[in-house]
């Protein structure tokens, strides 16, 4: 039931993104922070279902491969679209795109991620699939497993080095591309996602866990915003 609903998601979002640049191509913006709106709902929807499957046997191979599995879709469907604030930062410091359009796409992620949340809520209330029982009730899954100091350094470093590989994957064909980015983040995902989640993405982290926020949100913004957005002012610097 889980992976039919997440494939319903992709479906429906890969509709909605062709329609909009048939019927939109015109408006520049609005068509913009559509496109951007849809792919990082999928993204952040996806990636809340997932998060549901993580303890399915066996432990961890079920979880890396659906991780591994669903970015390659993600990379393969969702063509032109960053779906990370971070990722923006790059065309913005370089001057491919301005600081008001910057700002749009930014916008249209984190109004996703708040849409992807709400959307996975009412779903998982229907109760239709066996992980879906007392998703509700957990509130806050702290992700962070670790101390703050520790979390900062990891999601940095995850940044760093997956912001890295971007750009040095980006003369590569695309069909290889995509399988070398999913290899990655399921390696990171492997190596700190009992950790901090391994997130390094700041919509999808307020997606995921907004709750923990709202309770501590000084402690995770600085995890899981800050660190990512540092991480890639350090690729931009150096590079």
């Amino acid at each position: 039931t889980s992976l039919l609903l997440m494939a319903g998601i992709m479906v429906t979002v890969g509709l909605c993104r062709r329609l909009t640049r048939r019927r939109l191509r015109a408006h520049q913006r609005l068509c913009t922070f559509l496109l951007e709106m849809f792919s990082t709902f999928q993204i952040c929807a996806c990636t809340n279902e997932l998060c549901l499957l993580g303890n399915v046997e066996p432990k961890p191979h079920t979880a890396l491969t659906l991780t591994y599995g669903f970015t390659v879709l993600h990379g393969l469907t969702l063509t032109g679209s960053t779906c990370n604030p971070c990722g923006t930062l790059q065309p913005m410091w370089g001057g491919g795109i301005s600081v008001k359009m910057g700002g749009l796409k930014v916008g249209a992620q984190f109004v996703a991620a708040v849409l992807a949340r709400v959307f996975m809520h009412f779903i998982w209330s229907l109760e239709m699939a066996e992980p879906h029982f007392g998703a509700l009730s957990q509130g806050c899954s702290n992700p962070m497993q670790t101390t703050e100091m520790q979390a900062f350094c990891i999601e940095l470093l995850f940044s760093v080095v997956f912001q890295l590989t971007i750009l040095r994957v980006e003369s590569i064909n695309p069909k290889y591309k995509v399988h070398l980015i999913a290899l990655l983040i399921t390696m990171l995902v492997y190596a700190g996602g009992n950790l901090t989640g391994a997130i390094f993405n700041p919509a999808l982290a307020f997606s995921l866990h907004a709750n923990c926020f709202y309770d501590k949100f000084l402690s995770y913004s600085l995890v899981y915003w800050i660190a990512p957005s540092l991480g890639k002012f350090l690729i931009l610097y150096v590079f």
